[in-house]
């Protein structure tokens, strides 16, 4: 079993991006990918191949790519993190841009102690308290 600790940053990018892409019923293919990544196809075929290998993601021949359930679970965990994080930081006033921007370059650095804090801060304020 693959953990988020035994992932890189790239690797999360990627099994996130499979994931956003499939919540909105995209097909989860190489240009599509590469596209959302702002990443070559190649690079996109290079990192396919790694996260078969650890058994994060399938892909039937140069096609479509799917999550398999530890790698959905990664993705769905990082996920969580970027969404708490952009908006714990829209609630401070920050653009839409640049919290998508910043939740980005932090969600896979942060102590999971000051994620808790983040995520206790942003449900609270949604539960209205």
């Amino acid at each position: 079993m693959v953990t988020m600790k035994q992932t890189t940053r790239s690797m999360e990018d990627f099994l996130e991006t499979l994931l956003m892409l499939e919540e909105e019923g995209k097909p989860l293919q190489t240009t599509r990918v590469a596209s959302h990544l702002g990443i070559s196809k190649p690079a996109v075929h290079q990192m396919g191949h790694e996260l078969i290998d650890r058994g994060l993601i399938t892909r039937v021949d140069y096609g479509t790519m799917s999550l398999t359930e530890e790698g959905r679970k990664i993705a769905q965990a990082t996920l969580h993190r970027h969404r708490i994080l952009k908006a714990f930081l829209l609630d401070f006033g920050i653009s839409e841009e640049n919290a998508e921007r910043d939740c980005c370059l932090i969600e896979h650095d942060l102590s999971e102690e000051t994620f808790r804090a983040f995520e206790k801060a942003v449900n609270l304020k949604k539960d209205g308290k």
